[in-house]
Order: C-alpha cells, then sequence, then structure tokens
C-alpha cells in the first residue's frame, strides 16, 4: 500500500486539476477573444467580458457535471450516466452566459428532439446522433468544447487507463465527433492521471495509445508546440488541435503553476478555454497547495459552486479512482471534511498567543476554532478544520493551505509563500486573522515567521526566534526551517 505521504500528494494533484482549470478558466474569462499579450502585461483574476471576479466560464460549467458523476463513482461507459450529463447541460444551457457553438448546435437539437419523458441513456444517443448531424452539415465538429472538460474524468480512473481512455471518448462524442477532438480528450486525461500517479509529465505516452496511424501525426504537433510560444501556435486555438498545443507550450515554459496560467492568457483569442486546459494538467502537476488564496476565495460558478464545493467533490471523485478507498488523511493533511470529534479531543489545547510583530494575527492550534479569539474574523488553516470549522467567519475571508506535517511536501517554498501571503491579503483589508495548523507546533510557527519575512521585513532567525518564544515548546521541521530562508521576497 502506498505510505499516507505519496497518497496525500496523490489527492493534493488531483484536486488541484480541478480547482486550476478552474481558475485558468476565470483568469482568462476577462481576456476572451482579444488580441494575444506581451511578456511585460500583467495578467491578473479579474471581473469582465460579462463575468464576474472569480467567475468560471462555460468550460468549468460544463465539466461539474463530470466531477459529480465522479464523485458518485457513476460508469462513464454506461449509457444512463453519459444521458445524464447531457441533461445536466441541457439544464445549464438554458440560461448559461455563454455557450460554445458546437455545443449550442448539438444541444439545441437534442432539446428539440427528446420531448418530456425520455431517459437518461436515450439522451446520451440523441446527443451523439445531434453531433454526427451537426458534423456533417457542417463538415467539421473540432472545436475545444470536449477538451475543456474532460479533466475530471481522470480522477475516476486511475487505476484503469484503458477505462479512462474509452470514456475520455465517450463523453467526447457526445457534442465533438471529429477524430481530433477524442483523440485530444484521450491524450490530456491520460496525461493527467499519469502526473497525478507518478509526478511526471509525459504527452508522448498518451499518443502512442492512440491508433499507430494517427500517432505521428500528433506528435508532430507536440514538437511545434515545445518549438512555439502559446501566442505562435499556428491555427484559431478555438480548434481542438491549436488549443491542445498552446496549453502544452504554456505547461512546458511556465515557471510553476501561476506562471503556466498566465502564459496560457496571453495567447489571445479563447483565452478561458486555453488556460482551463492547461490548469488540468498544469494543476495535476504541481497541486492545489500552488493555488493562491487570492483566487481560491474568489472562485465560483454553476451550479452555484465555488472553492470548497470543488474541493469536496474532486476529493471524492479521487476516492472513487483507487481500489483502496480507505482514509488516506495523516493528522496533519488538509483535504475535504473537517477534522472528527475524536480527533480533536486528542489534542492537548495550547493557549492561542499574538504574533510577536503583529497583534492582528493570533497563533493557535486546531481547538482554537472552537472558540475564536475575541476580534477575530478571518482564519488562515494549515490543517484540517474542526468540527466547528469557524463557520462564524465568512468564505471569502478563511484560507485553507494544503500543507502536510512532513518533511516532504509538493512544493514546501510554494506553500508557504501562498500562507503567509494568504494572512497578509487579509491583514490588509484590516482583518483580524487567527493562523493556526493541528497542534501550533510545527507549520503554524513557521508560517507566522514567513509572514514576518515576506510582509514585515523581519530577518528569517529572528522571526523564527520571536514565534518560538511566543510559542514555548513549538519545534518547527528542520525541512521547514530551511524553507524559511528561502521565501523571502526578491
Amino acid at each position: 500500500m502506498p505510505s499516507h505521504t505519496n497518497q496525500s500528494h496523490h489527492r493534493n494533484r488531483a484536486v488541484g486539476a480541478v480547482i486550476a482549470s478552474a481558475c485558468g478558466d476565470a483568469l482568462g474569462a476577462p481576456y476572451e477573444f482579444k488580441p494575444s499579450l506581451p511578456d511585460s502585461t500583467l495578467v491578473v483574476l479579474k471581473a469582465g467580458g460579462g463575468w464576474g471576479l472569480g467567475e468560471w466560464t462555460d468550460d468549468t460549467s460544463m465539466a461539474m457535471p463530470i466531477l459529480h458523476a465522479a464523485a458518485r463513482r457513476l460508469n462513464f461507459g454506461d449509457d444512463a450516466t453519459l444521458g445524464a450529463l447531457v441533461r445536466a447541460w441541457l439544464t445549464w444551457s438554458t440560461d448559461a452566459k455563454d455557450v460554445g457553438i458546437q455545443t449550442r448546435k448539438v444541444l439545441d437539437r437534442v432539446r428539440r428532439a427528446a420531448g418530456d419523458a425520455v431517459s437518461d441513456a436515450a439522451l446520451a444517443e440523441l446527443a451523439r446522433t445531434a453531433a454526427r448531424e451537426v458534423h456533417d452539415s457542417t463538415g467539421r465538429s473540432g472545436g475545444n468544447g470536449s477538451l475543456m472538460r474532460t479533466g475530471p474524468l481522470a480522477l475516476a480512473y486511475l487505476e484503469d487507463p484503458r477505462g479512462l481512455a474509452a470514456a475520455a471518448r465517450a463523453v467526447s462524442d457526445l457534442t465533438h465527433v471529429e477524430e481530433d477532438a477524442g483523440d485530444a480528450c484521450v491524450i490530456w486525461s491520460l496525461a493527467i492521471r499519469q502526473v497525478i500517479i507518478t509526478g511526471e509529465l509525459d504527452i508522448r505516452g498518451p499518443i502512442d495509445t492512440l491508433p499507430a496511424n494517427r500517432r505521428e501525426r500528433w506528435h508532430a504537433r507536440i514538437d511545434v508546440a515545445e518549438s512555439l510560444e502559446p501566442r505562435d501556435i499556428p491555427g484559431s486555438n478555438g480548434w481542438v488541435v491549436a488549443a491542445l498545443q498552446a496549453a502544452w507550450s504554456a505547461i512546458v515554459r511556465g515557471d510553476g503553476l501561476v506562471d503556466t496560467l498566465e502564459r496560457a492568457v496571453r495567447c489571445g483569442n479563447d483565452t478561458d478555454t486555453v488556460a482551463a486546459i492547461a490548469g488540468a494538467l498544469a494543476g495535476a502537476r504541481h497541486g492545489v497547495s500552488a493555488i493562491p488564496f487570492a483566487w481560491q476565495r474568489r472562485l465560483h460558478g454553476w451550479p452555484g459552486w465555488g472553492y470548497d464545493d470543488l474541493v469536496g467533490f474532486a476529493s471524492l471523485a479521487f476516492n472513487s479512482g483507487r481500489a483502496d478507498i480507505s482514509a488516506d488523511l495523516d493528522a496533519g493533511f488538509v483535504g475535504s471534511g473537517v477534522a472528527t470529534e475524536r480527533e480533536v479531543r486528542g489534542i492537548v489545547r495550547h493557549p492561542v498567543v499574538r504574533h510577536p510583530h503583529d497583534a492582528g494575527v493570533w497563533l493557535g492550534d486546531l481547538r482554537a476554532l472552537d472558540t475564536l479569539p475575541e476580534g477575530v474574523d478571518a482564519v488562515v488553516s494549515l490543517s484540517r478544520v474542526g468540527v466547528s470549522d469557524a463557520s462564524a467567519v465568512r468564505r471569502s475571508d478563511r484560507a485553507v493551505i494544503w500543507i502536510l506535517d512532513s518533511d516532504d511536501n509538493l512544493d514546501v517554498d510554494g506553500a508557504l509563500r501562498h500562507a503567509a501571503d494568504a494572512v497578509a491579503v487579509l491583514r490588509s483589508e484590516r482583518r483580524v486573522v487567527l493562523l493556526h495548523c493541528v497542534e501550533a507546533h510545527s507549520r503554524t510557527p513557521t508560517v507566522a515567521a514567513a509572514y514576518a519575512v515576506r510582509h514585515l521585513g523581519i530577518d528569517a532567525e529572528k522571526a523564527l526566534a520571536d514565534v518560538l518564544v511566543a510559542l514555548p515548546g513549538a519545534n518547527p521541521r528542520v525541512a521547514f526551517r530551511e524553507a524559511l530562508l528561502r521565501v523571502a521576497p526578491s
């Protein structure tokens, strides 16, 4: 059986695939249908183009029924499951702000043909027929609308690559029957699965699972992607091949998740879709711990979900994709759900203390959530939250940063930066912050010191020494102490 740490990394990456895709979508939405941007142009999460701040578009909305089905362990080889997806898309599309041209044509045909009492299985067949008719009438159906939604499928088939390839093509065929669209979904889904399991990016291996007569063509397309910036990919990135190429180009050039998604957005034109596609694979590589708090707190969209919902459903989908679904969260892992009553009772409660360099920050353990210090209206959690989960604090003022109480984190430097920056963001809004982990022993003092280093101008050794005076008995791991020396702003 894999170690708890490895399983936690797998979950981190799996959830990251879902969250980063939605973040890329929301990041790119205000820039859609505009020219490409130079590297010097700052890409920021903002409202625009008819979309609210942090609101995802049709790219993520169409992925949500797939994620929900994966979380329920439904079989994507079953027409009843595929038809349920179509039914959900029909409901969404009736008042959606935007629906892709190809997808709308298919769904409109299905709606006209379906009547009132058609079964889910019948809906799947109607969708395939409509997709074929649209393809035959236009001569093509190779848009990027099926690739943009394929990410969650990987979570449901972590132990079954052949099943994943079949499911990816079957879900694509509901709206896009062109060979390139199905191939792209197979390649991308298998690549996401691979990086969740191994941490290694590999797009060539998935290409080699395609029929032999199509492999050389796809390898040549990846050669082009690896030789060009995303904005220089030939052809419209509304075409599934160009969209995949632009996403891959952003990934192989990106310096971390944020830079990857910004590169994808700079490609211009169908920015939200390219960034959503890139986000699914880059998120699987870097994990949900790479998502900045400034993004997670604003993320939202149809069907009325936000960051917490995506984390919960992605965690369930991750469980569905493994034969062993035993509880694999160690006491220090942030993830779906809250800590149990037994876990909370087992914690020796420590006094909550003020940060030695900022009285507006309190330092505590998991039990501090049961009775928040007076004035606290924001929380930064570095562990699973307690049974009370600080529900009196607005969701937008609660940051959950995924850091293992372990010497082995996916990106300890990045996680510490994100946690420290989350405290700074909330303090800049005049919030009084509780910073906590499970026992205030290792992660809490490290992040408290990182906040002082990054945002208060305190030397790393002094910052940690002062925090340890405030938290007697705390003793950060060596890996955290070493990372603390690397997180000072450049």
